[in-house]
């Protein structure tokens, strides 16, 4: 049964990257009845004890949903949970994609506890001169094999390095992997170095990936405001924030060890890259560069849905 319900709500599940508390857009009487179709009979009590053993938590309301996500914003859940359905039953790869929250690497705070006998003394100001440099942890999450990729950047979050990770994660991880897959879907939010109105992801995503390994990459856009229903925030993020919450991040080497280290009973295993490489800001695309691109809008929502297929 209680397979059964976590398989009814796993396009309908969000969580918090920090704590790892998960909720569910479903009401218990709702899972009762679709539980009812498939001749297990719950009453909702039950239900609700279920989800609390399952991690899952009642939330008051959260003002998160911005004014730009627009009466569409249902329709893009349900088109992604069918596109997540349709790769998965062929066995194509699925990744989701964000970066995390930059790092002053250094002897500062970082929030959190930690059993100790004293507490660690760190700096009573977090002044970015007094750093080591920044910490960009940009994530691709394998959703079919519960792996997670992390790309510890230096220099700045950027479509550019947004699309090399990705192409990165393939070339080290993905296609071995998954072994002459045709296509891959992304999932990835709306806003950032990935935004689906960023000309220079898309134009990357074309020469450095589709063309150059011939693989069609289809991209689905959450809504805004609702990057905490993409996977990689409750799946990876959140673990890793668990996993060095209330250590200092001293160092880059610091910082990878915690990401590596990252494991879940469920069997999540990361793996994590330090990239040394400057990405510069403000890259332009023409208007004939990005005529060029082998992009085709979808009929729904054609602008946070889209695949960009290999050029001959």
């Amino acid at each position: 049964m209680i397979a059964a319900i976590e398989e009814l709500m796993k396009h309908d599940v969000a969580g918090d990257p920090v704590t790892g508390v998960r909720w569910t857009r479903r009401t218990t009487e709702k899972i009762s009845c679709e539980l009812a179709t498939l001749g297990i009979y719950v009453c909702p009590r039950t239900v609700a004890r279920i989800l609390k053993d399952l991690d899952y938590a009642l939330r008051v309301n959260h003002k998160r949903v911005s004014r730009g996500s627009g009466p569409d914003r249902n329709e893009q859940f349900e088109y992604i949970a069918e596109q997540r359905t349709r790769f998965a039953g062929h066995g194509l790869p699925i990744v989701s994609i964000d970066a995390k929250k930059r790092e002053l690497v250094g002897n500062f705070k970082n929030n959190g506890t930690a059993w100790r006998r004293a507490p660690d003394l760190v700096r009573d100001h977090d002044f970015r001169s007094e750093a080591k440099g920044i910490a960009i942890p940009y994530g691709v999450y394998d959703v079919c094999a519960n792996r997670g990729t992390v790309f510890v950047g230096t220099s700045h979050d950027t479509p550019d390095f947004a699309a090399d990770n990705l192409v990165r994660w393939w070339e080290w991880e993905g296609r071995e992997r998954y072994t002459n897959a045709p296509e891959l879907l992304v999932l990835a939010d709306s806003g950032g170095s990935n935004s689906p109105r960023v000309r220079a992801f898309k134009a990357a995503l074309q020469t450095r990936l589709a063309d150059p390994h011939q693989i069609s990459v289809t991209v689905c856009h959450y809504p805004s405001g609702a990057s905490k229903w993409n996977p990689i925030d409750h799946r990876l993020f959140s673990e890793i924030s668990k996993n060095w919450a209330g250590q200092p991040l001293r160092c880059y080497e610091t910082i990878l060890n915690h990401i590596r280290t990252t494991t879940t009973k469920t069997g999540l295993r990361v793996s994590a890259h330090l990239i040394d490489q400057e990405y510069p800001k403000g890259v332009k695309i023409s208007d004939a560069e990005f005529a060029a691109i082998a992009l085709q809008p979808h009929d729904t929502q054609p602008l946070r849905n889209y695949t960009i297929r290999p050029r001959p």
